[in-house]
C-alpha cells in the first residue's frame, strides 16, 4: 500500500445477493482448510487487540473438550465507537455466517451474540433474522444454534472474561489470565470470542478469496477497517478505510483545517499531536484501534478532554483491583489539584509514573490502557494541563 494516500473501501457493507451461498461454498471445505485460509489472510481481531483470528480458532479447535463455544462480542462501549451498531443493523447475516463458520471450524454447537445493553432496541429484529438463519443451519444438517444475550450497559463487560462472567449470571469482573479463553472461557469451556467486524471479515474472505483480501493494507495490517469518525470534522460518520494510512493523510481527508490532535482508539487509545501526524501509522505496526477516531481542533481544551476520559474510567472501573480503582481516582484528583495550583507542575511526573504502574499491575485492559491517553496527552499538551 502507498501510505501517502488514503483509500476508501467497501467490503463490510457491500451488497451480497445471496449471503447463504458464501456459507454453502465454505462448508465444502474442511475446518482445517478454512482455519488455514484465515491464518494465511493475516486477519487480526478488529476489536483493537489484534490477535490473529485464525490462530485463535486453531487453538480452540485443538482443545480436547466435548463442549466448546463461539461468542460474538457486540458490547460496543468504547467512547467514540459506533460502527458495530450499523454493521448489526445493515448486514447481520454476514455476522451470523462468520459465527457459524467459527462454530463449524472449532467444533462448537452453540454460538452467542453478546449485545450491548444500550443496543437492546435492535433485539427484536435481530432475533427474528437469527431464527430464520438457525432454520437455514438445520436445513443444511448443521448442529449449530445461534443465541442472543444482552448486557446491562457495563463498559467492563467488553473485556472478554468479564463478558463471560456476565453471561454466566455473575457480576461482570475480569478473570485472571492465563488460562486464556481458548482453553477456559464461557462456562469454563474452550471459547472463541471475536469482535463483530472480525466475524464479518471472515465471511467476506470466504466470499472474495484470501488473495483479494491480502491486496489491501500492509504486511503487518492486512485488509481494511471500519472507523467511527467524530469530533471536529465536517464529515463525521462511519467509513471503511485501508489499514496502514498515515495520520496526516487521515487528517487531510477528515480534518477541518485546524486539527491539533487525533485520539486513536477511543478513550483508552493514544492521542497523536499535530507534530507526529506525518510519522504515525494507523495500523498494527503503528497505533491499532477498535475503530474510534476523534479529531480535536484548537478550540478544544486537552485538559477537559483528559478530565472527561478519567471521569469515564473512574465510573466504569469494576473496582476489583486496587491499581485501577485507586489509581484512577488519584489521577483525576491529581490533575484537578494541579489545575487549582494546589500541586506544582512537577507533580505531573508522579502521575505519569502512577499511570505506568497501573499499566503493569492492573488486572485487565481498563486499568492497563489508561496510561495510553494520560501519558500521550500530558506529554504533548502539558501547557494545557498546567495553565
Amino acid at each position: 500500500m502507498d501510505t501517502s494516500n488514503l483509500k476508501k473501501v467497501d467490503i463490510i457493507f457491500s451488497k451480497v445477493d445471496n449471503p447463504l451461498q458464501i456459507l454453502d461454498k465454505a462448508l465444502q471445505k474442511s475446518p482445517d482448510d478454512i482455519i488455514n485460509e484465515i491464518i494465511d489472510s493475516g486477519l487480526k481481531g478488529r476489536g483493537g487487540a489484534g490477535f490473529p483470528t485464525g490462530l485463535k480458532w486453531k487453538f480452540t479447535k485443538n482443545e480436547d473438550s466435548d463442549v466448546k463455544y463461539v461468542i460474538c462480542n457486540a458490547d460496543e462501549g468504547e467512547p467514540g465507537t459506533f460502527k458495530d451498531r450499523q454493521i448489526i443493523e445493515e448486514v447481520p447475516e454476514k455476522i451470523f455466517i462468520g459465527m457459524a463458520l467459527a462454530a463449524y471450524c472449532i467444533g462448537a454447537k452453540e454460538a452467542y451474540i453478546y449485545l450491548r445493553g444500550e443496543y437492546n432496541f435492535l433485539k427484536k429484529d435481530l432475533l427474528s433474522k437469527m431464527e430464520k438463519f438457525n432454520n437455514e443451519l438445520k436445513n443444511r444438517g448443521l448442529d449449530i444454534t445461534l443465541y442472543l444475550r444482552s448486557g446491562s450497559g457495563a463498559y467492563i463487560c467488553g473485556e472478554e472474561s468479564a463478558l463471560f462472567e456476565s453471561m454466566e449470571g455473575k457480576r461482570g469482573e475480569p478473570r485472571n489470565k492465563p488460562p486464556y479463553p481458548t482453553k477456559v472461557g464461557y462456562n469454563n469451556q474452550p471459547t472463541s470470542i471475536n469482535n463483530v467486524e472480525t466475524l464479518v471479515f471472515v465471511t467476506m474472505i470466504q466470499h472474495l478469496g484470501v488473495e483479494e483480501f491480502k491486496k489491501l493494507g500492509t504486511k503487518d495490517s492486512r485488509g481494511s477497517k471500519v472507523f467511527s469518525i467524530s469530533g471536529d470534522t465536517p464529515i463525521p460518520g462511519i467509513y471503511e478505510l485501508e489499514l496502514g494510512m498515515k495520520v496526516s493523510d487521515f487528517v487531510r481527508e477528515f480534518g477541518d483545517g485546524d486539527t491539533k490532535a487525533v485520539q486513536i482508539g477511543g478513550a483508552s487509545g493514544f492521542c497523536v499531536p499535530r507534530k507526529n501526524f506525518e510519522n504515525t501509522i494507523i495500523g498494527f505496526e503503528g497505533i491499532p484501534t477498535g475503530g474510534s477516531v476523534m479529531l480535536f481542533n484548537s478550540s478544544r481544551s486537552m485538559y477537559n478532554i483528559l478530565h472527561n476520559y478519567l471521569d469515564f474510567f473512574v465510573e466504569e472501573s469494576c473496582a476489583q483491583c486496587t491499581p485501577c480503582r485507586a489509581g484512577l481516582q488519584q489521577l483525576l484528583k491529581g490533575i484537578e489539584a494541579i489545575k487549582r495550583r494546589e500541586k506544582p507542575a512537577s507533580y505531573l511526573n508522579e502521575l505519569i509514573k502512577l499511570s505506568q504502574t497501573m499499566k503493569m499491575s492492573s488486572k485487565c485492559g481498563l486499568g492497563q490502557s489508561i496510561a495510553n491517553p494520560f501519558v500521550s496527552i500530558v506529554e504533548n499538551f502539558k501547557e494545557e494541563i498546567i495553565f
